[in-house]
């Protein structure tokens, strides 16, 4: 490179070609390095009161944090080093005998096909025609019947009296949207594939043009969901009923985009969810009064709420609590999630070896905590109860290390994450319907951030809620172990039939 050419240069970018490699890796590194110098001139205006000597390396730790951020795995595994003398006492499983497909998927509807030789083939021996024997050699394929769409011709019929009088027609069945175009098994299947299976409507109307259905208007689909909704709200209804009357209650909160139909952008989904209910409501504001409006509510039950440490949920317990204090009724607690606390010691490990005794300790924690899942209170508790020491041996080392680490560094806010919120992380150490973590109800609104992915955000608030009451009702379904689909199904055939709704968990107890 000549000493007369600029390093840095704006050239359009067929010009790239001609530079060799080298040049190209030392243009890299003086952006680099400009880049990092106006970061570091950024960050020293923004924070005066950090000294030189510890600004290096609190910008190393952000660039590092970036760097795992958009490079790095997503996984938080930490499998605990294992010492000379330890053996795991894992042992190497006998290799088990393969299932046949019948055996695998016992509801599975098996079709027969009869394979025959033809001709029938000669005896390789005497050379005479062989004959069928009765006897057959099995092997099982698991095939599948592509969707087909079929148009529903109903003729309903008319009667007229020997007097010539009168005609009278057949009514006509009971239907979700009464005149629709669409039956309900469609209206189903257009709900369900977005709001389950997290198809964006756009995408489901290209499926249906390949297996033969050409110009389906995307509009009229999303406008069909909105009448199905309002069909299915008593069991939203329900859902909520039932979170209101838990004892504990876990919630969560995550951004929702409003697209057009209010001024206002950025809007929230709010998660609020026991054991058997995810109750979720579309919100314009992150405020903390979402949360305390559910629980200041006539009929809310709550005595315990888990959430992460958010200072809108501890306004709502406040105000809640002051509520709850003129009636005489029990005050609610803040319980925090543990995921959280261990999250931040991992985004410090493996560059400061400190954090290893606290995620040994989450280890062992979690270990214990998965021994009791499904095991009664009592059993809960005596496992829990060996948790404690391991607690109190984390707070007594952060206690001693907090002094020695920067308040600004990922360890220092670490240190100081757990310290501040240990009464609200062991929480559940002496109350066995607590959970560990926030973890399950940060799963209920997985489907909602993985589909905004595709579809971004509503159109309108009808749409806002026409989401909240769909992916409440499926989100239910998955705590209960029920399938969707055949929930709706069902639910759909009994509302028409003028039976009255049911939440997903009387359902998986009826069937």
């Amino acid at each position: 490179m000549s000493e007369q050419e600029p390093l840095i240069t704006s050239a359009p970018s067929h010009r790239l070609n001609s530079y060799s490699k080298e040049d190209l890796i030392q243009r890299c590194v003086v952006v680099e390095d400009e880049l990092a110098r106006l970061v570091r001139e950024n960050y020293k205006l923004r924070n005066p009161s950090i000294p030189d000597s510890q600004l290096h390396w609190i910008l190393q730790e952000e660039i590092e944090s970036l760097r795992k951020t958009i490079f790095g795995t997503k996984s938080e595994r930490y499998k605990k080093p294992k010492r000379d003398n330890e053996d795991d006492g894992s042992k190497k499983d006998l290799k088990p005998r393969i299932k046949k497909l019948s055996e695998r998927y016992p509801n599975i509807p098996i079709r027969e096909q009869v394979i025959e030789a033809n001709p029938a083939p000669s005896c390789p021996c005497c050379g005479e025609v062989m004959k069928d024997s009765g006897m057959t050699e099995d092997s099982e394929q698991l095939t599948v019947i592509p969707k087909r769409y079929e148009i529903l011709l109903q003729k309903k019929k008319k009667y007229r009296c020997s007097c010539q009088s009168a005609i009278t027609t057949a009514s006509s069945p009971p239907r979700i949207i009464p005149g629709s175009s669409y039956s309900d098994e469609m209206i189903v299947d257009i709900a369900l594939s977005k709001y389950c299976d997290l198809i964006p409507i756009g995408r489901y109307k290209a499926m249906a043009e390949r297996s033969g259905l050409i110009d389906l208007p995307a509009h009229s689909l999303i406008e069909i969901t909105h009448p199905f909704s309002d069909f299915v709200s008593p069991v939203y209804s329900m859902i909520k009923e039932g979170v209101l009357a838990s004892r504990v209650l876990k919630a969560d909160e995550t951004p929702h985009r409003m697209l057009e139909g209010d001024d206002k952008k950025s809007w929230y989904l709010w998660g609020f969810s026991t054991t058997k209910h995810c109750y979720l409501e579309c919100r314009d504001t992150r405020s903390g009064d979402v949360a305390s409006d559910l629980l200041t509510n006539k009929n809310s039950k709550c005595e315990i709420l888990l959430t992460d440490v958010f200072s809108g949920y501890a306004r709502a317990v406040r105000l809640s609590n002051s509520v709850k204090a003129q009636a005489g009724l029990p005050l609610i607690q803040n319980a925090y999630c543990n995921a959280h606390a261990r999250r931040y010691f991992f985004k410090t490990y493996p560059e400061l070896p400190e954090a290893q005794f606290y995620l040994d300790h989450y280890h062992e924690i979690y270990q214990l905590n998965s021994k009791s899942k499904g095991e009664p209170p009592s059993l809960v508790l005596g496992l829990r109860a060996q948790m404690e020491p391991r607690f109190k041996a984390m707070k007594e080392r952060a206690l001693e290390e907090l002094s020695g680490h920067s308040s600004k560094g990922k360890y220092g806010k670490a240190l100081k994450y757990f310290l501040k919120n240990y009464e609200g992380l062991t929480l559940f150490l002496t109350d066995a319907e607590v959970p560990i973590d926030n973890n399950a109800q940060e799963r209920n609104l997985r489907s909602h951030v993985v589909g905004r992915k595709t579809w971004y955000g509503t159109h309108s608030k009808r749409g806002a809620l026409t989401a909240a009451i769909l992916f409440s009702i499926v989100e239910t379904c998955k705590l209960n172990q029920v399938n969707p689909r055949e929930y709706f199904k069902h639910l759909v055939e009994d509302l028409l039939a003028g039976g009255r709704p049911y939440t997903p968990a009387e359902y998986k107890k009826s069937h």
